[in-house]
């Protein structure tokens, strides 16, 4: 063999390496398209409203192309619920990652879970409305992750104790709850009341959360 046969072969070689290397990426790349195209989808017609063929429209390919990226509609739900979820649970924890007061922490968070009722947010939206479609065995991911956002609530709680903000006898594990339970609800009802104020919903909330219903000169 030749030194140009050499080279040949090692270029051949390279370029396949690149090839292999390159795919997982590329596959990566389309499978959240299809799952941004799945939460559009859900989001605009319901589970039961929507196809997988109005999924690949969305995606601009053909009905069956979409087997590679979902095995089912109900596989493609529960995709979407624990993407948009999983988006949730990243954010609190960059929230809770800062060093900012007690007070600003807990504003950003009631903050950032009430806005992820946003009709902009497809995948939170699918989430929050539609994840109860999905059978039991379907959920073990997406209530793993409410696991680990609630946990670092009550972190965030445990922090307010620690710094005297919040009494030292309160109960984490059911504020935390309660908070989670004060938003859902109020979620739901900006999502079903047009005439709601996102940012006026968010500073009655944090109020309520935060300052309770006694008056200032009471405490």
């Amino acid at each position: 063999m030749t030194h140009q046969d050499n080279i040949i072969n090692l270029t051949e070689s390279s370029v396949a390496d690149l090839c292999a290397e390159q795919r997982p990426k590329k596959y990566a790349h389309k499978k959240l398209l299809a799952i941004e195209a799945a939460a559009k989808v859900f989001a605009d017609k319901g589970f039961h409203g929507a196809t997988t063929h109005d999924i690949a429209a969305q995606m601009g390919i053909q009905q069956g192309s979409l087997y590679y990226y979902f095995k089912s509609k109900e596989q493609a739900l529960q995709e979407v619920c624990e993407y948009g979820f999983d988006v949730y649970v990243e954010r609190m924890k960059k929230i809770c990652a800062k060093d900012q007061p007690f007070e600003a922490k807990m504003m950003a968070i009631i903050t950032s879970h009430l806005t992820s009722y946003s009709h902009k947010d497809s995948a939170m939206k699918v989430h929050n409305e539609q994840r109860l479609y999905l059978p039991i065995e379907r959920r073990s991911r997406i209530k793993e992750l409410g696991t680990s956002y609630r946990r670092l609530l009550e972190a965030t709680l445990i922090e307010g104790i620690k710094v005297g903000v919040l009494r030292a006898d309160v109960d984490t594990h059911f504020i935390a709850y309660s908070i989670i339970g004060i938003c859902n609800s109020w979620g739901a009802n900006l999502i079903r009341d047009e005439s709601l104020n996102l940012f006026e919903t968010i500073e009655q909330c944090s109020d309520l959360i935060l300052y309770g219903t006694l008056s200032r000169q009471s405490k």
